[in-house]
């Protein structure tokens, strides 16, 4: 399978972080923190009824992030591990995932709580966070369940430069 993809960004996060270090390492570590994700003008009528959900996904492209290693030293731990046991920016396609509060809707611009992304960033898609699809009770998270109680309060270091 070696058909290439194309991907073209659908807006613009905007948030307080202008530089990858200190930015929390996941949404949770951001709660409270405010940003906006600023749809192009022309796609605005996909964002009818979002103003419903009270959380969405951002999917989003890590643009900073340049090349990417398959064995990687994650924040919080000092073991390497696999890149697709982590949620490390640099990975074969530099994708990002977090699930942000919103707050309010206007126009074309979406306000959100609980940023966790680099000013600037590209974003390739918005999904409704549905509690009754996405929550799974018996999901385990392997080797993060032994550090995940220091998540809140990370940011992020120089380590994925």
């Amino acid at each position: 399978m070696t058909e290439l993809i194309e991907l073209k960004p659908i807006g613009i996060i905007h948030s307080p972080y202008n530089s990858i270090e200190n930015i929390p390492i996941q949404s949770h570590g951001g709660k409270g923190i405010a940003g906006t994700v600023e749809i192009m003008p022309e796609l605005t009528e996909g964002l009818k009824d979002i103003d419903g959900f009270s959380h969405i996904i951002l999917l989003y492209y890590f643009h900073k992030s340049e090349g990417y290693s398959l064995i990687v030293k994650p924040f919080l731990e000092e073991k390497l591990r696999g890149v697709f046991a982590t949620r490390a920016p640099k990975r074969p396609n530099s994708i990002g995932l977090s699930i942000v509060k919103l707050v309010k809707v206007e126009g074309n611009r979406l306000f959100i709580e609980d940023v966790d992304m680099l000013d600037g960033t590209p974003l390739l898609d918005i999904k409704p966070y549905v509690p009754g699809f996405d929550d799974r009770k018996d999901a385990l998270s392997g080797w993060l369940s032994e550090i995940y109680d220091r998540s809140d309060e990370a940011r992020s270091d120089d380590r994925f430069k």
